[in-house]
């Protein structure tokens, strides 16, 4: 059959169809074919041919005519042409931005894997990063734009908070890494922590006179100022007071949730006045089933950003953090005369080795006591 010696959009539509389906070069594009069916309900397709760097031949389909002109299908076939010959994909990969791929590390990841920490590590996505550089692509990443990000968070929410962020997105580059034999975590190398090193094993305790600041500032501060004292009254972790729920408290026995994977947790811990009369001061909200209601609980409440950096402001004590509380009440408690076994036991450390495979004691009582007598000394401190 000799070769048309032009083919435009009406011819192309002209086409005959056959009984069965036949390719038709393209007379003005060498490599280019056109795919004609006999059904015409179908559509012509145009497709790119070419021989890879092995030898192999190549189709790949451009799109049919209800999409293209014949001149845009001549443009993708010269591009799809040579990316055959190089032995490149015909088309450039889909882009994935962070956003993308961070969803897909927090279902394929994290929570697949249930970390004790994953309510953690969404809020960090969801709050610092996503807003930040959700719609950037991950592979054109550079390090200014990670700079500029912790920035913004250190300037917002602290240091150690832009440490977690840069922790976290460490932890997806790494992730999306071993999926993808093209991405590098170059972008990330050299980044460093906003935290100085002798910072970050804290053994910061705070003393009497701030804690009297504290507790003070803390009686006129709401629902912030109550989960503060909380925080010191039972020397829990602030995410078990954050998501401390009314169903878990009956009487005056709080019943701590464990979640996937926890090392330790005190279980059950029969609560001190004062932190009853805490509690009982508390609005509740139907509905919400949290001590200290917000969308999620109170957990973005008990950050050391926006409302600690108030706290402090107005407490006059400064270079503390929440966490510092937890330290601070373990140590009144040994100043109080509780045995350092009840004491661990009322942190919920895990207890190692032949006692705590062997010793199934509750301490619920050993507990009860060294709370009253961490409330007892609190309230000498304090008055």
């Amino acid at each position: 059959m000799p070769r048309r010696r032009g083919l435009n959009d009406q011819q192309v539509a002209a086409l005959p169809r056959r009984e069965k389906r036949y390719n038709l070069a393209d007379p003005e594009q060498r490599g280019h074919y056109l795919r004609v069916s006999p059904d015409r309900a179908t559509p012509i397709s145009y497709a790119a041919v070419a021989r890879d760097p092995g030898g192999k031949q190549i189709w790949a389909t451009l799109g049919t005519t209800e999409a293209l002109g014949i001149e845009q299908a001549r443009e993708l076939a010269r591009v799809a042409i040579r990316r055959i010959k190089a032995g490149e994909p015909t088309v450039e990969p889909a882009k994935r931005t962070v956003g993308a791929v961070a969803e897909e590390w927090l279902d394929r990841h994290v929570r697949k894997n249930g970390f004790r920490t994953s309510y953690e590590m969404e809020r960090i996505v969801r709050r610092y990063i996503l807003p930040h550089i959700g719609g950037c692509d991950i592979a054109d990443l550079r390090r200014r734009d990670i700079a500029e990000m912790l920035d913004r968070v250190e300037d917002n929410s602290g240091a150690p908070t832009a440490d977690v962020v840069l922790k976290t997105l460490r932890s997806i580059a790494r992730w999306h890494q071993e999926r993808d034999e093209i991405f590098s975590t170059t972008f990330i190398t050299g980044v460093k922590r906003r935290t100085p090193k002798d910072e970050r094993e804290r053994s910061r305790v705070l003393t009497d006179e701030e804690i009297r600041a504290v507790w003070e500032t803390a009686a006129t501060n709401g629902s912030y100022g109550a989960a503060v004292r909380l925080l010191l009254l039972t020397a829990q972790r602030r995410e078990k007071i954050a998501t401390m729920q009314w169903g878990d408290i009956q009487g005056d026995v709080w019943t701590i949730r464990t979640e996937p994977k926890e090392k330790g947790n005190p279980g059950t811990l029969k609560l001190p006045k004062a932190a009853l009369e805490i509690l009982g001061a508390l609005p509740r909200f139907v509905g919400n089933p949290y001590v200290f209601a917000g969308r999620k609980g109170a957990f973005a409440l008990l950050d050391n950003g926006r409302y600690k950096r108030e706290f402090d402001t107005k407490c006059g004590v400064t270079g503390w953090r929440l966490h510092d509380l937890r330290r601070t009440a373990r140590s009144l408690m040994s100043r109080a005369g509780v045995q350092s076994e009840h004491a661990e036991r009322v942190l919920g450390h895990a207890i190692g080795g032949v006692e705590g495979i062997y010793n199934r004691h509750s301490y619920d009582a050993e507990k009860a006591t060294a709370l009253e007598k961490l409330a007892e000394l609190i309230g000498r401190i304090v008055s």
